[in-house]
């Protein structure tokens, strides 16, 4: 198989019992939020540790707070580490904001655009890998404001990915949202990423709250623009491993296969057209 051409999933505890007899073929690979499986044991656990055995895992965390301005969780990077050891689990990524300063807020927040946040971030990444003994890769992030920007989105992603020297997980939906809810092009902000820094791609849906106001929630089907916006994403950075994220309003899985076998059409197609340029 093309490495390049991998779908996955996210995996949720009510799909357990269904794919621990049979996986569909169509998934090359799951998602998980460590923080959401590191502590289960009985049954979830035993079904866990089953599917880990049999299909290769990735993890993208929720927790981290890579921006926040409490001190790293070092003792929770380390129960990550000890997570993915057992599972042996290599890909870790996280979410390039906050979620946490006094208390845990729950929530993703956005890091302001500065210099002093970028050197700050970039500091605690590499922190993050030397504790994990593993790359740490980065995601854009959907936002609804910008307290503080001095620089752009565009500039204060690479800005971080370059300083750590880190790779990243490109959200195509959550470059979408964000070009509604802040008025750019997506595809110009698309095309600027830069290729060599990305590892894997994630495509979801989202809820319309109003024509010019789109939240990212991962409920709903993904939409004709955002899939217009994948097939660009492959044919200006080339075919990634790219994960449907699906985290409520769960269909049944002959319908999450539609939207899976898409994205692998999507990018067998663009894997035929560089062959034929070729």
């Amino acid at each position: 198989m093309d490495e390049r051409a991998k779908v996955g999933l996210g995996l949720r505890r009510e799909m357990l019992d269904e794919f621990c007899q049979s996986s569909p073929q169509e998934i090359n690979f799951f998602e998980v939020a460590p923080e959401n499986w590191m502590t289960l044991g009985g049954k979830y656990g035993r079904q866990f540790k089953q599917l880990t055995e049999q299909y290769e895992f990735f993890c993208h965390g929720l927790s981290l707070s890579i921006g926040g301005p409490a001190e790293l969780d070092v003792q929770f990077v380390k129960n990550i580490k000890s997570f993915m050891d057992e599972h042996k689990i290599s890909v870790y990524s996280e979410h390039l904001s906050y979620c946490s300063g006094i208390g845990h807020m729950y929530d993703l927040m956005p890091i302001p655009f500065t210099e002093e946040a970028v050197h700050y971030v970039a500091k605690r990444v590499k922190q993050v890998e030397d504790i994990l003994e593993r790359a740490l890769i980065l995601e854009n992030v959907s936002f609804y404001t910008a307290p503080g920007a001095q620089m752009s989105e565009l500039e204060f992603v690479t800005a971080v990915l370059d300083e750590s020297d880190c790779k990243m997980l490109l959200d195509v939906n959550n470059i979408y949202v964000n070009s509604i809810n802040h008025q750019y092009d997506a595809k110009q902000f698309l095309r600027a990423m830069p290729t060599e820094r990305i590892e894997y791609l994630h495509i979801a849906g989202h809820y319309e709250e109003d024509k010019d106001l789109i939240v990212d929630t991962h409920g709903a089907d993904v939409i004709s623009p955002v899939w217009e916006l994948l097939a660009e994403c492959y044919q200006t950075h080339g075919v990634f491993p790219t994960l449907l994220e699906r985290d409520f309003n769960i269909p049944e899985t002959p319908v999450l296969l539609e939207e899976i076998n898409q994205i692998a059409q999507y990018q067998q197609l663009e894997i035929a057209n560089l062959a034929r340029r070729a």
